[in-house]
């Protein structure tokens, strides 16, 4: 649809110009400003990757490679043309050989794209990305096999929508088209950002109706590790506790054993166990982590703020953020023990 200007006496077709006619370049103009707005395509989906090219050709390089909160890996590719040349069939490419990717890869690869646009957060990645799919598990997420398509041009033809639209018809395949016009106006580049498919209207319960297939699929064939550890202390074990609450668990044991926290930090890994200045606890505590940490701010519920250790004038909090690296974790703290009679053991769900 063209945009109009609306006067008091009538509506003025406002006409659109092209990319290449203003010096828009793909990856240095367009891709660039896009990453930084994702939300304008596609919501809450965290770029993990730009100009991904992990293939055994690497002349093949992914726009923006992404995840979304239910584990699917999101492909992003982009053409600054009116006719989207064959940006399905590259898209599609890409999505096979993606889909594979399991969570460690994606922390290896978001390590890499952080390492350029953000340095000091490299040694977040696996935590930022942790939490960010802490519903589908955490460090345990399996991401799906299903992968997501969205596909960015300045139009698309005949043959990319009836592809597209095939694709979502007979294979349920997740694929997103928008549509970006720009326009001229008094100087300024203005851009209309225009979802073609699927249409808005029905968008949503596109999304509902995959993401009740996916969780039912998901139901059968959940082999995510959900093992209880008990924890063994002098005093007696403990009862069957998750990953997160069996390192607390530990923690605090030592801890009131005698182990200074210091060197408790020493066998946790960095940035999930954090120490305040102050002897506090509730609000106090939780207003002083905020303030040291202030990517805590909305992610407070991550942190074990009800449980916190005091020593030496500080106050220690430990992560609920636990995977995979449990147990390297739980036999660290093993080698700080005071005493003999400490340990931990998986407990089986049979």
């Amino acid at each position: 649809m063209p945009l109009f200007e609306m006067t008091t006496d009538q509506l003025v077709e406002v006409p659109s110009t092209t990319f290449a006619a203003e010096q828009i370049l793909e990856r240095a103009d367009l891709q660039r400003l896009l990453r930084a707005k994702l939300d304008m395509i596609v919501d809450d989906v965290l770029v993990v990757s730009e100009e991904f090219g992990a293939f055994a050709d690497a002349r093949r390089r992914v726009d923006l490679l992404g995840v979304d909160r239910t584990g699917h890996i999101v492909v992003i590719e982009l053409k600054r043309t009116t006719d989207g040349g064959h940006l399905e069939l590259q898209a599609l490419r890409y999505a096979a050989m993606v889909s594979v990717m399991t969570f460690d890869d994606l922390v290896e690869h978001y390590e890499l794209f952080l390492a350029r646009v953000e340095p000091d957060a490299v040694e977040d990645a696996r935590i930022r990305l942790a939490e960010f799919l802490e519903d589908v598990g955490g460090e345990e997420a399996i991401l799906s096999r299903e992968v997501r398509v969205v596909l960015v041009a300045a139009g698309f033809d005949r043959e990319i929508t009836t592809t597209v639209l095939w694709l979502d018809d007979v294979y349920g395949l997740d694929v997103r088209c928008v549509r970006l016009t720009p326009y001229k106006v008094d100087g300024r580049l203005l851009l209309d950002v225009q979802q073609v498919i699927p249409l808005p209207e029905a968008s949503q319960l596109t999304v509902q109706l995959r993401r009740r297939q996916t969780q039912a699929r998901a139901a059968g064939s959940d082999n995510r590790d959900w093992t209880p550890y008990e924890i063994i202390t002098p005093a007696g074990r403990s009862e069957p506790l998750r990953k997160r609450r069996a390192v607390l668990a530990m923690v605090t044991a030592l801890h009131q054993a005698g182990v200074p926290a210091a060197d408790l930090a020493t066998a946790i890994p960095r940035s999930r166990f954090l120490p305040v200045n102050g002897t506090l606890t509730g609000e106090a505590l939780a207003e002083a982590f905020m303030s040291a940490y202030p990517g805590s701010r909305k992610r407070l519920g991550r942190w074990f703020i009800d449980a916190p250790l005091h020593d030496n004038d500080k106050t220690w909090v430990v992560s609920k953020m636990w995977g995979t690296n449990t147990e390297p974790v739980l036999e660290r703290l093993l080698t700080l023990a005071p005493a003999d009679g400490y340990g931990y053991e998986p407990v089986s769900d049979n």
